[in-house]
């Protein structure tokens, strides 16, 4: 099948798709998107997770024929040309990013919460993000990542 579909908001199309893959595959190997990551391949650790239609999916458990005609939002879309997302500068002021593979999924479900609760507690920050595993930072630079993000999209 030919897919049509928007992705951080250009139209997109890859050919010879089978509807059966998944929209991770689609996103990293036919247009070259790999920031999202291909960890547990069952919805499990979250660091493939996109915006599809405004809401964060697991992409590994999306079938591309399930994307057609809708819109995608990876973490590459979270940046504009000029400069990161405040979610993205502050994983990296705080050293949230270590390894890199959980951070895409983190770096989405964050914006996320961010656009629905502007001022998260801890415990809505942990409860947000309780679908995304990180073996290298022991959760409390995301966290503080978390609330510096917060503190600068309420300030500014």
């Amino acid at each position: 099948m030919r897919l049509k579909f928007t992705v951080n908001g250009r139209r997109q199309e890859a050919d010879d798709v089978w509807e059966g893959e998944s929209l991770l595959y689609v996103l990293r190997e036919r247009l070259g998107l790999p920031g999202s990551k291909n960890a547990c391949e069952q919805g499990e650790c979250g660091s493939c997770t996109v915006y599809v239609d405004g809401v964060p999916a697991c992409s590994c458990l999306v079938a591309a024929g399930q994307a057609e005609g809708r819109e995608v939002r990876t973490v590459e879309g979270l940046a504009d040309e000029e400069q990161l997302d405040p979610v993205q500068q502050a994983f990296v002021e705080t050293g949230a990013v270590q390894c890199g593979f959980c951070t895409p999924g983190l770096l989405v479900q964050t914006h996320d919460l961010l656009e629905r609760t502007p001022k998260p507690s801890d415990a809505e920050i942990r409860e947000s993000l309780a679908g995304n595993l990180c073996r290298c930072t022991g959760y409390e630079k995301i966290m503080d990542a978390v609330r510096l993000a917060a503190q600068r999209r309420t300030d500014g």
